[in-house]
């Protein structure tokens, strides 16, 4: 199961370079996960000051 990155995104954009897949990239409001791309690996999620990644 992907993660999904909530509305808590503050767009710092720590998560986009830490996922190795590179699925991570810079929306409108927040940041977005290419879930077809993430491999559930969780480094998104560690690297996130506000927890905003989370499996979906």
């Amino acid at each position: 199961m992907a993660y999904k990155i909530s509305e808590d995104c503050i767009s710092c954009g720590a998560c986009e370079s830490a996922c190795p897949q590179g699925c991570i990239s810079a929306g409108d409001a927040k940041f977005e996960i290419d879930a077809d791309n993430c491999i559930d690996c969780g480094a998104c999620a560690a690297t996130c000051p506000v927890a905003a990644p989370a499996q979906a």
